[in-house]
């Protein structure tokens, strides 16, 4: 599965002398310094009123070099040593060659396959994926082929017809779909992948962390890590800070730095923030009982309210429970609010018309009294809740 139309792309931007690098500099008062150590009076950057000046030197409430605004993008004097420590741990979690840090997963997403598929290429777009995937392929000169959600004989069928016709082919999908807390089939999306030459692009923005024996998202917990070409993913959720990265192969990465806009032409993420972020992402591996934790609530969850869910699903910890029109959706959150509980209402345009929910989000810090107890107050405040109909209409 060859890459080739990106190194031609990069190839060509090097003959016009373009090519862009990210170089870690450390802002410091009115000077930025190099990797080498060169110390440089900053002409480069936006922090107009001099606030990052001041907590870097100490003269705000903040401790000195304590940064929380990083100046620019990260082409221009943005990209720290933090950034670029953040983005090499990123790379060694997803086992990929290299990692660029995004200012969040929003960006990460529309930006990346926006950049990445191109005119002659073929976008095949799991209908049920997140916006930002949706906005990217939007965004992108090739052509676009939305797929009923997690239909391989779709899939294969449109490979198939498109055999032989040049241009890259991109399987764009999310590993754990947000608003209905299943998975992709990702093992027979990589065959089908590798059988006609296509490349995968996964975001893991709800995998990262919560899945893998090491963290890394649904491709380590399924093994196809090193068969998906493209891995997305956010620093906001499990890792609990902010921002969005992608991991890949070099040329992949290299061709994002060069031309992708919302890498560019972004400021690029806090500096604390990516210092904070790269705590968590070194102890990913270390929190296996974490995970375990979670999917035991999770599987207890579901089990409270008569969900049926095996394997991996069992386990994430996106529990939908699907009541049907906006009004009943927004009234059961209010009575679950009058006891205590925050349970969002999800209403159309986010899901379709006719499946608004209450969208469940479990987290490890939470105990089993809490679970039970918020299954109790469930079945209490909506008895059509945890019902042979509401499972059977549940995604």
């Amino acid at each position: 599965m060859s890459l080739q139309p990106l190194h031609d792309r990069l190839e060509t931007i090097a003959q016009e002398g373009r090519t862009r690098k990210l170089s870690a500099r450390k802002v410091e008062g009115v000077h930025v310094v190099e990797a080498d150590g060169r110390r440089l009076m900053n002409f480069g950057g936006n922090d107009y009123l001099g606030v990052v000046a001041d907590e870097t030197r100490g003269c705000d409430l903040q401790s000195p070099h304590e940064t929380h605004g990083s100046t620019a993008s990260a082409l221009i004097c943005g990209w720290t040593p933090r950034h670029e420590a953040l983005a090499r741990c990123i790379a060694e979690l997803e086992m990929a060659e290299s990692a660029v840090v995004f200012p969040s997963g929003y960006a990460a997403c529309s930006g990346t396959i926006a950049t990445l598929a191109g005119e002659g290429d073929l976008i095949l777009s799991d209908e049920l994926n997140h916006a930002s995937l949706i906005d990217g392929c939007r965004l992108s000169k090739a052509e676009r082929v939305i797929y009923p959600h997690r239909d391989l004989d779709f899939v294969e069928h449109v490979l198939t017809d498109r055999a032989g016709k040049g241009g890259l082919t991109w399987i764009v999908t999310d590993g754990v779909f947000s608003m209905d807390g299943d998975i992709a089939p990702l093992p027979q999306l990589a065959d089908l992948a590798e059988r006609f030459g296509a490349h995968m692009i996964v975001d893991e923005a709800h995998g990262t962390g919560v899945l893998g024996r090491r963290g890394g998202g649904l491709c380590d917990a399924m093994g196809v890590s090193d068969r998906v070409t493209v891995r997305i993913g956010t620093l906001s959720k499990a890792v609990g800070h902010q921002g969005g990265f992608v991991a890949g192969p070099q040329v992949v990465i290299d061709t994002l730095v060069n031309a992708c806009r919302s890498l560019i032409y972004s400021t690029s993420l806090a500096p604390i923030v990516a210092e904070g972020a790269h705590r968590v992402i070194q102890r990913l591996s270390l929190w296996q009982d974490r995970r375990d934790r979670l999917a035991h609530l999770s599987r207890l969850f579901r089990r409270r309210m008569n969900l049926e869910a095996a394997g991996i699903e069992a386990g994430i910890p996106i529990i939908p429970l699907v009541i049907g029109e906006e009004a009943e959706a927004v009234r059961a959150s209010q009575a679950m609010r009058e006891n205590g509980f925050f349970v969002p209402a999800i209403r159309p345009p986010t899901v379709t018309s006719g499946q608004s929910r209450l969208r469940v989000s479990i987290t490890s810090a939470h105990r089993d009294h809490d679970i039970e107890l918020l299954a109790d107050i469930m079945h209490r405040v909506c008895p059509r809740l945890g019902s042979a109909e509401m499972a059977s209409a549940t995604p």
